[in-house]
């Protein structure tokens, strides 16, 4: 068909109340998102069908090819076109790979993409390569599916000699489909990988039964088939439509780039100094004999996270299983030291690769995998294998590493490159917990997450994104879900505060008072749950759900005392600390609309805070002890299953933090929390709340001596921060990546005054360091800090603020009030 582009709009640009417009590859190189706030023309209904297969179950597993091949008499400088998919897809333009989607979203809010395909069109003959897949009942539990479908309208027509022809690119047009047969899922335990495990399977695949070829113009796509139509697209708040209501893409496309391993660190059936030189490179093939049975154990340095890619030539009748894990495990299960292998074996998940004999086959799996280690486990048949190339293609949220921190310390250095690392691989199209077991986004965790974004990266769109799928999560009782998108539900009361919590932290980072609106009803839906729980004592009664705080030894399966029975003190404790948050919020907007009703709100949050501190202090204040129990001392004898007491860290931390514990006492109790034994201890994720509480009690120059888990990690060979220090699973854990968030805001002391950033505090705490650097993103540009202790109470430096941005520096006592742009200190 011979085609070119009318320049007649769209009834598609009508739909868009936001905008992502791409025009480069997935790289490290990603173009801002547009945003367009008019609601009314999100309503409007697609020209395009979502369609399917015609034959094929819609429900299950299945791979489906959607080919559309076209010829332009001249190629055109942009074309826009908006695509989505259920359950994922993979694109490309002529063979070359554009993008991958949609984003993570939920039935009621289906991403979709927008893309200007302009960079990728020719003059002549034109593939557009669609891969969707539906992972089925294996799935990730990130990854929602009502039936296996995909969509595409483009913003222009492509009509046939200049009369209305009609668009060709437009779902179903032109487009044609056929399964994949190649692919067929491998299931995934926990039993297999170490623990709880729901990211979905991995990969068997059958090269013979792959089209070879079907990317690219000139196929024969005789095996192909019209598609079926399921309905028109609709966007959300249309009076009607089908199975996905759609918005806009609200993120960036994904970082991609190449990656490669470092080491053949073991082999077997093969020596070492057989393989050449230049495999791990790219620049020499790798040949395993016919008959051969041969392992190779790769190395790659450091963890990472993407997409691993083999190129093989021949082999048919060969077997290649490519493991992946964190790390190496000994005989009983345990880690250790991740660089030492001896002794140690692979224990993960893997795909099988069944070559067919063809020439420049390639491998690469439908979705993530996470790995530092990979075995390459391959039996040859009567034909040997060439393997042409082994490589990874990472893909992670395209964080830009903006903040910086270090001192005269080198461990700070090798903390924050490894924390960093962290928070790389610990987000994607959403914050994940983990990107090995689960990729699942959790409130409590995104909570650190996105402090670390703030500070670190000046990047915001991942936490917003978090925030309204939180919201969007609410239940008709009032709390979110813990963790979402899932299609698994799982609700921690405690996780909806954090929501709360997270919100004001972006009052506190960020001026947007539109975006924040939106979410004073689920405020108060969360708010009101807990409300509804108090009992006559003035504290939380028995509470229903998975109460999980931390997974300490000293809780039982992460819950503390009181939460089943009634009365925990820490969770009453969280509810103090939301509502002062949820206050504050409210007094600002009460103030800003001049409403009294969010007067009144306020004062109600206020008031039910002190009388929960109230009762808090009052019930369970162990004077025996100078400190909190986490139940009321009267009650002690119905706790008798926890075993470790039931006087803990955490109750005592948000004592502090909440003001349960007069200011006079905070510091004693302090003290107390750090050197009494006998409490239950918190683990890596709950620190992040011990450090807040030092930095409140004046306590924060004993910050930098308190790194020793951190320390130990690196030491044990982590190239990023694991789950906790209790049990051997996740190596690459969100929320242990906190102490970039505290170097910054702690040891350098950089700290909005206001909200919405509008000035600053730098109050350092610096201990015995001699030196630091740091620098931190502001939505005006950069804040640097340079400062040289000189003597004991002395201090030497320059300090640089950007744009208008005002500021007090505060040190022992004394306070210089900073400008915008570069000044020094000088202070004795």
């Amino acid at each position: 068909m011979k085609a070119h582009l009318s320049s007649q709009p769209s009834s598609l640009l009508l739909l868009l109340s936001l905008a992502l417009l791409i025009s480069m590859p997935c790289s490290a190189q990603e173009t801002d998102i547009q945003v367009n706030t008019d609601w009314d023309h999100e309503r409007h209904s697609w020209e395009a069908d979502w369609i399917t297969h015609p034959t094929a179950s819609v429900l299950d597993y299945g791979v489906f090819l959607f080919r559309n091949e076209f010829r332009l008499e001249r190629a055109p400088e942009s074309l826009v076109v908006h695509l989505s998919a259920d359950n994922r897809y993979k694109l490309w333009v002529n063979g070359k790979m554009v993008t991958t989607g949609p984003a993570k979203g939920s039935f009621l809010y289906w991403r979709y993409e927008t893309i200007d395909l302009g960079p990728w069109l020719v003059e002549g003959d034109n593939v557009l390569a669609v891969e969707v897949f539906n992972l089925g009942e294996h799935r990730p539990a990130a990854m929602f599916s009502r039936q296996t479908a995909f969509i595409f309208q483009s913003d222009k027509s492509l009509v046939d000699d200049g009369s209305d022809g009609g668009a060709i690119l437009n779902t179903p047009g032109t487009w044609r489909v056929r399964e994949n047969q190649a692919y067929a899922p491998i299931p995934v335990s926990g039993d297999e990988v170490g623990g709880y495990y729901v990211a979905g399977p991995t990969d068997q695949f059958e090269a013979e039964a792959y089209p070879w070829g079907w990317k690219e113009a000139g196929y024969d796509a005789g095996l192909f088939s019209d598609p079926r139509r399921l309905g028109k697209g609709v966007g959300r708040g249309y009076m009607h439509g089908v199975s996905w209501m759609l918005v806009p893409r609200n993120i960036p496309l994904m970082e991609s780039h190449e990656t490669r391993f470092q080491r053949v660190a073991r082999s077997s059936g093969m020596e070492v100094t057989d393989i050449p030189q230049g495999f791990l490179s790219g620049q020499e093939a790798l040949v395993v004999p016919a008959g051969k049975t041969v392992s190779l154990l790769l190395d790659q340095g450091e963890l990472t996270l993407g997409y691993p890619v083999l190129n093989f030539n021949g082999g048919k009748g060969s077997r290649v299983k490519i493991t992946y894990a964190e790390s190496l495990r000994n005989p009983d299960g345990s880690k250790g030291n991740r660089n030492e292998i001896e002794g140690k074996e692979l224990r993960g998940y893997h795909d099988l690769i069944l070559p067919d004999g063809g020439a420049d086959r390639q491998f690469q799996p439908l979705w993530l995998r996470t790995w530092r280690y990979v075995q390459l486990d391959i039996t040859t048949g009567e034909e040997a294998l060439v393997l042409t190339d082994l490589y990874g293609e990472f893909n992670a949220y395209p964080f830009e590493e903006k903040g910086a921190f270090k001192s005269n310390d080198p461990l700070h250095s090798e903390i924050w490159e490894a924390g960093w690392r962290t928070a790389r691989l610990c987000a994607h199209e959403t914050y994940m917990d983990c990107p090995y077991y689960e990729q699942l986004q959790y409130l409590g965790d995104a909570r650190i997450q996105a402090l670390v974004s703030l500070t670190v990266a000046g990047d915001d769109r991942l936490m917003r994104n978090a925030l309204e799928l939180a919201d969007q999560s609410r239940m008709p009782d009032g709390l979110t879900l813990s963790r979402g998108p899932s299609f698994i539900p799982q609700v921690i009361p405690a996780f909806s505060l954090y929501w709360v919590d997270m919100i004001h932290d972006f009052y506190t980072y960020r001026q947007d008072d539109e975006f924040l609106r939106q979410f004073l009803p689920g405020i108060e839906s969360v708010l009101g749950w807990f409300e509804q729980r108090i009992d006559h004592t003035g504290m939380l009664g028995p509470l229903e759900w998975f109460n999980f705080a931390d997974w300490t030894d000293g809780f039982m399966v992460g819950s503390p005392p009181g939460v089943d029975l009634g009365h925990s003190a820490l969770v009453s404790l969280n509810y103090v600390y939301a509502l002062d948050r949820a206050s504050e919020l409210f007094t600002y907007f009460a103030e800003l609309e001049q409403s009294e009703r969010l007067h009144n709100r306020a004062r109600e949050f206020r008031n039910q805070a002190q009388r929960t501190r109230d009762a808090v202090y009052n019930f369970c204040m162990d004077f025996s002890r100078g400190m909190l129990a986490d139940v009321p001392v009267d009650e002690t004898s119905q706790h008798q299953l926890y075993e470790s007491g039931i006087h803990s860290q955490h109750t005592n931390i948000f004592g502090i933090l909440t003001d349960a514990i007069p200011l006079d006492d905070q510091q004693e109790v302090m003290k107390s929390i750090l050197k009494d034994p006998t409490l239950i201890p918190t683990t890596i994720y709950f620190r992040f709340y011990l450090f807040e509480a030092l930095k409140k009690t004046g306590m924060e120059d004993k910050y930098t001596s308190m790194l020793d888990t951190w320390e130990r990690m690196l030491d044990n060979g982590l190239t990023t921060f694991q789950e906790g220090d209790y049990k051997d699973r996740s190596d690459c854990h969100a929320w242990s990546a906190s102490p970039l968030y505290h170097f910054l805001s702690i040891v350098a002391g950089i700290n909005p005054a206001e909200p919405g950033f509008h000035s600053v505090e730098i109050r350092p705490s610096m201990d015995d360091l001699e030196q630091i650097e740091a620098s931190m993103p502001h939505p005006y540009g950069m804040i640097e800090v340079s400062l040289m202790r000189k003597g004991k109470e002395g201090i030497d430096g320059t300090i640089s603020l950007p744009g208008d941005l005002k500021g007090e520096f505060i040190w022992e006592g004394q306070t210089v009030y900073l400008n915008p742009g570069s000044q020094e200190i000088r202070l004795k």
